[in-house]
């Protein structure tokens, strides 16, 4: 199934040069990869261990941390979390809110631990997890009722948004080691069918345009002569799509729709909001306190959790220059990858983050996915895999 990846992992493990240590670390790391489209709580247990193996290879070894270059940006961005967290209208509330900060040493303890051949071994842990949880949402959607706007398929996790953000990331993942690794494409040429179909049956039309987005980069990267083959997808979807799902398709080119003009009530609040404060914003989960005082009568809903708009949402609960840093986070890995994708040894890894990149910013149009944990976790593994596979070179 993945025999070369399997035995890529073994080399890996058994490569001289690593200690017991490290070891144990590059399981717990592969292991903390699986639970991701699983369960949040044993990824976030597992990641922990992989935090405490990282620590302890630094000490045992004399080493200093290392990270890529865009995880100084991830530093600038939490210290003006924090300042943001003080300035807030609630700052012990905001401070809970604030702890996904923590879940940016995803990248350090990444470069450091999945180096080398374990990268396409991750690769593969990634996917096949993602398979086990789509056949269970397609299970959820075909036998057991999840098949409308009032009950879609969550997978394992607990919201059909969290499922859906994950989805879109692994079909991206999927389709990169298709059109850009030739080794052993054929369990990825299995699982990649099974990840659309859970993803179609979500019901959550901006995973659908942020997937379509990192497919159609990756196929424009591999030659643009292939993005003819997207619309045609599209159509054959859309044909062979159940009432409900070909509703919903129809329902992102209606203005009408009152998921559509919320949307843009709440951009027109998340202006506002920005406008009376521009350096330190409301605070982390302040935004959902204040929307009431910005709503405009247009508003379909009295209130919102967030805007379901990552940069509008980090400029008003955060502020402008927490904005600034994001961005630079965005500008800075993007250039890591387009680099990374240049190296034959990471180009497979580096066109997957490039396509999860495009899908994160696409479908962060319409969704404040970079605000959650799970979906954040699985973005930064992507990114960090090819700075991984390589070394050293270029660290912070």
């Amino acid at each position: 199934m993945a025999g070369a990846q399997l035995q890529a992992a073994s080399d890996s493990l058994a490569q001289p040069g690593r200690t017991a240590l490290e070891r144990v670390a590059l399981v717990v790391a592969l292991l903390f990869m699986a639970a991701l489209p699983v369960s949040i709580a044993a990824s976030q247990i597992l990641l922990t261990l992989a935090i405490g193996c990282w620590i302890g290879i630094l000490f045992a070894n004399g080493e200093r941390p290392r990270a890529p270059r865009f995880f100084l940006p991830l530093l600038a961005y939490t210290l003006l979390t924090m300042v943001s967290v003080a300035a807030s209208l609630d700052p012990s509330a905001s401070l809970v809110d604030s702890k996904e900060v923590l879940l940016f040493l995803v990248v350090p303890v990444v470069y450091r631990l999945v180096r080398g051949q374990a990268g396409a071994t991750a690769a593969i842990v990634i996917i096949s997890a993602g398979a086990a949880s789509a056949v269970f949402g397609v299970v959820q959607y075909g036998i057991f009722g999840y098949d409308d706007l009032q009950q879609r398929p969550p997978g394992f996790m607990g919201h059909y948004m969290t499922y859906s953000g994950l989805l879109m990331l692994m079909v991206v993942l999927a389709t990169a080691r298709l059109l850009f690794d030739a080794r052993d494409r054929a369990w990825t040429g299995l699982v990649l069918p099974a990840l659309a179909v859970a993803l179609v049956t979500t019901f959550t039309r901006g995973a659908w345009i942020g997937a379509c987005a990192g497919v159609g980069l990756l196929l424009a990267m591999k030659n643009v002569r292939l993005l003819a083959v997207l619309p045609i997808l599209v159509i054959i979807v859309v044909a062979a799509a159940p009432a409900g799902i070909a509703d919903r398709i129809d329902s992102i080119f209606d203005r009408r729709d009152p998921t559509s003009r919320d949307r843009l009530a709440m951009a027109r609040a998340g202006v506002m909001i920005i406008a009376d404060h521009p350096l330190a914003g409301v605070g982390p989960d302040m935004v959902q306190r204040v929307y009431p005082e910005y709503r405009g009568p247009d508003a379909v809903n009295e209130n919102n959790p967030h805007l379901h708009n990552v940069p509008l949402q980090i400029a008003a609960e955060r502020g402008l220059p927490a904005l600034a840093a994001w961005l630079w986070f965005v500008a800075a890995v993007l250039r890591e990858l387009a680099a990374r994708f240049r190296q034959p040894e990471s180009r497979a890894a580096a066109a997957a983050g490039l396509g999860a990149m495009a899908s994160m910013l696409t479908a962060g149009l319409f969704e404040y996915n970079f605000g959650d944990s799970e979906f954040l976790m699985l973005l930064l593994v992507l990114v960090t895999l090819p700075a991984a596979n390589v070394g050293s070179d270029g660290d912070r």
